[in-house]
């Protein structure tokens, strides 16, 4: 068995943003399903055939803004196999996004990290060799 991540669940302020957000960087995300229950909830699954997030919108504002990498508990990014990084890096900085791609130098991966509009960390990364161990060699680590 193989093991894979079928979707994730988020909590945001702005759904329709996130989409936004999401489709400008994977542009194969499509709406599988929008809903607002009675209660007035609304949540949104965006993805394509293999691999989804779901979206909640937010009922509770935080009391304090979480920052990615700053040591508390929370999801620092979540990472986005691609085709081409640059393409994703020139469609979110055409779409006027932040980047906040690290340095990184590795012959066998190239990645790129965005903020989307509330300040979550997205990485996207590309593969330049089919090989499996060159991948995932972490001794020629992103210097």
């Amino acid at each position: 068995m193989s093991t894979k991540l079928e979707h994730a669940n988020l909590c945001v302020d702005d759904i329709d943003g996130m989409i936004k957000f999401l489709q400008t960087a994977l542009p194969d995300f499509i709406i599988r399903h929008d809903e607002t229950g009675i209660d007035g909830d609304r949540w949104v699954h965006i993805g394509n055939d293999t691999t989804y997030i779901a979206l909640n919108n937010s009922t509770q504002k935080e009391s304090s803004d979480w920052t990615p990498y700053s040591g508390k508990s929370g999801v620092n990014h979540l990472g986005y196999m691609v085709d081409n990084a640059e393409q994703v890096r020139s469609r979110l900085l055409a779409a006027d996004y932040i980047e906040s791609t690290i340095e990184n130098n590795h012959p066998f991966r190239k990645r790129v990290y965005f903020y989307d509009h509330e300040g979550r960390d997205w990485e996207f990364v590309e593969y330049l060799s089919e090989n499996l161990e060159e991948r995932n060699d972490y001794t020629l680590a992103d210097k």
